[in-house]
């Protein structure tokens, strides 16, 4: 098992997220900033995500390619649970700063 927990880390989750855009912007999930959380546990990865909006349209599609992404990623064995939380609400300013300089926005 421990062979499994040490090729399970946060930067190879977040490679894998990174594979994940959200369609309407065409931007990676995890420079928008809708990555909240990554916790790593034996045989588990657990991630809250978040969306733009709670009105979001893609909020299934972009949930169901991340928890792919991360499944493909991840050595056999290991599930890999997507919860979408609300709080605290996504801002502008939790995207990374090459996000914000793509959009036009102050960083």
């Amino acid at each position: 098992m421990e062979a499994q927990t040490a090729l399970t880390t946060e930067e190879r989750v977040r490679e894998a997220l990174r594979l994940v855009d959200d369609p309407e912007v065409g931007m990676n999930i995890v420079d928008l900033g809708l990555i909240y959380r990554i916790d790593i546990v034996p045989e588990r990865v657990r991630i809250e995500l978040t969306m733009t909006t709670p009105a979001c349209p893609m909020g299934d599609l972009i949930t169901e390619n991340a928890r792919r992404a991360v499944s493909a990623a991840m050595p056999e064995g290991v599930a890999v649970d997507i919860a979408l939380v609300w709080e605290p609400p996504w801002t502008p300013e939790l995207m990374s700063d090459s996000a914000r300089q793509t959009f036009g926005w102050p960083g």
